[in-house]
């Protein structure tokens, strides 16, 4: 014989039991932002070029913004070049770097008196107007190309001259 309300906390148990199940799948949902918050959103803008006063070397600006996770620029490559380097400058003093962080929900920004690209060993010296085309490599994004347009050697992106 069954016991009086044994039915009602069977039909409780389940009810409490298929909530926590639900609530425990909606948890592991691709949908939820930290699944995305990992991978990084990369985008590549103000590239340029000034035009080369040496006929060996030019350098490269650029800023890339990261809406996503933290990423590494750990090469560029360009068909100008067969030595493309990454450069910092602090202090007045240039320095090689291997790679450089993209913080998450941040920005890289390769300026004038700050980091840099160098390019050596010039296969020609680009003219004012010319594009020269840049891959840059991410450790997490792959690979980004990048146009890069050749300005006058004094160019300033903050006048546009």
């Amino acid at each position: 014989m069954s016991r009086p309300g044994a039915p009602s906390r069977r039909l409780a148990g389940c009810v409490a039991l298929t909530a926590t199940a639900l609530a425990l799948a909606g948890c592991g949902s691709d949908d939820s932002p930290s699944t995305n918050a990992g991978k990084p959103e990369l985008k590549i803008t103000g590239a340029y070029m000034p035009a080369p006063v040496m006929d060996t070397m030019a350098a490269g600006f650029f800023t890339v913004t990261n809406s996503g996770g933290a990423d590494t620029l750990t090469s560029v490559t360009s068909n100008l070049a067969p030595d493309v380097t990454l450069h910092s400058t602090k202090g007045g003093a240039m320095e090689e770097q291997k790679s450089f962080a993209v913080p998450a929900d941040g920005s890289l920004d390769f300026a004038s008196g700050g980091n840099h690209l160098m390019f050596e060993k010039l296969t020609h010296k680009p003219l004012e107007g010319e594009k020269v085309s840049v891959t840059l490599h991410f450790a997490k994004a792959g690979t980004v190309k990048v146009s890069m347009p050749v300005k006058s050697a004094t160019y300033n992106p903050k006048t546009g001259h």
